[in-house]
């Protein structure tokens, strides 16, 4: 049985046969569950940090000092 994708913006789990496969011309991968989350990501190049209807808002990015 295929596993659930996790969109790379907004956070949710979307079942396998939907959502999109975006690829980076730097060969990253980016999962997106929706037109909501593609425009977001891609073309309007928001932070899913900053807004309140992703489950990555409010996160620090580990890494950084």
């Amino acid at each position: 049985m295929p596993n659930s994708r996790i969109c790379s913006f907004c956070g949710n789990e979307f079942p396998p046969g939907t959502g999109t496969m975006y690829v980076k011309n730097d060969g990253t991968i980016l999962w997106l569950c929706s037109s909501k989350c593609r425009k977001s990501s891609v073309k309007l190049k928001r932070d899913s940090r900053k807004l309140r209807w992703t489950k990555y808002y409010g996160k620090e990015e580990r890494g950084r000092g």
